[in-house]
C-alpha cells in the first residue's frame, strides 16, 4: 500500500503520525485517530488532504471553533501543502449543508460534531475519505457509538504513552482541597438537598435519562416538566457554588505569588469568575473567553506568546486548539464533569519542550460533587497527588 506520508521522517511523532495515517488508509480511509493534545493530529488532517486531493477534487474540514478555523488553515501553509480547494467550516453550519459531495471530509474535535442536530452532516452528504479525529471517544455511550458507526477506530494513543515516547512532555498534577465558606456551605447543602429530592422523584438510578426524555418530550405533561425543570436547576446551582467558591480565589493568588517565574494557563468554571481570578493578579495577567469580543482575545492570546503578561486565564475557550509549548503551569479552578476537558486542560500544558515537566495543579471543593467528578476525570492520569 503506498504510504500516505511523503515528507521527512525526523522524530518519534513523525512516525507515530505516519503509524496513523497508514493506518486509516488500511481501514479505507474511513475511520478515527484518537490521540492526546500534542500529538499532532493537525498535521495528520493536512497530509490526509494532501494526499486525497493529488488527483484533484475538494476536501472540507469541520472544526469547533473559529479560532480553529483561522488555525487549521495556517497548518496548511505551515506543512507547505496546497489549500485551494480546501474549505474549512465550523459545525454549527456545517450541519446545514445538503447534497454535497467532497473527496475528503476531516473532522476535528469530534466529540463535539456528533450532536442530534450537527450529525446530520452526514446523514445529508458523502465524502470518498473520512477522518475524524480527537483525544478520546465520547463519554456518553449513544455518541461512542455513533463515532464508531461513521467512522470506526483506525489508531489509537493515549496522553501518557505520548509521554513515554517523549512525543508530549512529562506532568505532574496535584489536587488541592479548598473550603466553602458558612454561606456557601448552607446554600451548597440547600441544593444538593434539593438535587437528591428531584432525582428521587425522577428516578433513583436513571433521573438524568428521564429529565433528558421529558424535556425532549413536547407532549409531557406540566408535572413532567416541573420535576425535569427543578433537577436541572438544582444541578446548575449547587456547581454554581463550587465554581465560584471564594476561597479558590485566595488559594489561586497565594500559588501564583509563588511561581510568577512560570508561565501559566489558568481554568475557571464560568467567564465572570475567571475574570475575578485574573483581576486577584492584575496586571500580571488577561481574560479570553466567549464574552470577549475578538480584538479583545487576539490582544490576550498576543500579549501571552510575546510575555508581556506570563498568565493567560480562559474557561472553555482553550481547551481545543491553543498552542503555547512555553506554557509550564496551569492552574484549573473549574472541573466539569467530563473528563475529556481534563484531559484537554491538561494537554495544553505538555505540548513537547525539550526539559520541560508541566505543573497541573487543581483546586476543587471537598466534600462536594466536584471532588467526585476530579477524582473520576483523573483516575486515567498518572503522577497524580492528593494534597
Amino acid at each position: 500500500m503506498e504510504s500516505i506520508v511523503t515528507q521527512q521522517i525526523n522524530t518519534i511523532r513523525d512516525k507515530e503520525q505516519k503509524k496513523a495515517l497508514n493506518s486509516w488508509a488500511a481501514d479505507g480511509y474511513i475511520g478515527s485517530i484518537i490521540a492526546g493534545t500534542g500529538f499532532g493530529k493537525s498535521r495528520c488532517g493536512v497530509l490526509a488532504v494532501e494526499y486525497a486531493l493529488k488527483n484533484g477534487g475538494d476536501a472540507l474540514i469541520l472544526v469547533p471553533t473559529v479560532q480553529l478555523q483561522e488555525q487549521f488553515l495556517e497548518e496548511f501553509d505551515k506543512w507547505g501543502v496546497d489549500r485551494t480547494n480546501v474549505e474549512v467550516v465550523c459545525y454549527q453550519t456545517a450541519y446545514k449543508l445538503k447534497g454535497l459531495h467532497y473527496s475528503i471530509v476531516v473532522c476535528d474535535e469530534i466529540h463535539l460534531g456528533l450532536s442530534p442536530e450537527y450529525r446530520k452532516f452526514f446523514k445529508y452528504n458523502s465524502y470518498d475519505k473520512l477522518l475524524c479525529m480527537t483525544a478520546t471517544l465520547p463519554e456518553e455511550q449513544e455518541y461512542k457509538d455513533l463515532l464508531e458507526k461513521i467512522a470506526p477506530t483506525a489508531y489509537k494513543i493515549t496522553l501518557d504513552k505520548c509521554v513515554k515516547l517523549g512525543i508530549v512532555s512529562p506532568y505532574n498534577i496535584t489536587c488541592i482541597p479548598v473550603t466553602l465558606t458558612a454561606d456557601e456551605k448552607a446554600a451548597y447543602k440547600k441544593a444538593n438537598n434539593s438535587f437528591v429530592q428531584w432525582k428521587y422523584m425522577l428516578g433513583q438510578f436513571n433521573a438524568f435519562e428521564s429529565a433528558q426524555q421529558i424535556m425532549r418530550n413536547k407532549g409531557a405533561t406540566g408535572a413532567d416538566k416541573q420535576k425535569a425543570v427543578m433537577f436541572y436547576r438544582a444541578i446548575r446551582m449547587r456547581k454554581q457554588i463550587v465554581d465560584f467558591a471564594e476561597n479558590k480565589i485566595s488559594t489561586f493568588a497565594n500559588i501564583y505569588k509563588a511561581n510568577k517565574d512560570k508561565r501559566i494557563l489558568v481554568f475557571g468554571g464560568a467567564n465572570d469568575f475567571t475574570d475575578r481570578l485574573c483581576d486577584s493578579i492584575a496586571p500580571d495577567a488577561m481574560s479570553y473567553h466567549s464574552k470577549k469580543t475578538k480584538k479583545q482575545k487576539e490582544a490576550a492570546l498576543d500579549s501571552f506568546r510575546d510575555g508581556t503578561i506570563n498568565v493567560l486565564c480562559s474557561t472553555k475557550a482553550l481547551n481545543q486548539g491553543f498552542d503555547v509549548p512555553d506554557a509550564n503551569m496551569g492552574i484549573i479552578c473549574g472541573i466539569t464533569s467530563k473528563s475529556l476537558s481534563m484531559i484537554q486542560r491538561v494537554g495544553r500544558l505538555i505540548r513537547f519542550k525539550e526539559g520541560k515537566v508541566g505543573e497541573i495543579i487543581i483546586l476543587y471543593v471537598a466534600d462536594s460533587q466536584e471532588q467526585k467528578w476530579l477524582k473520576s476525570a483523573v483516575k486515567s492520569l498518572k503522577n497524580v497527588t492528593w494534597k
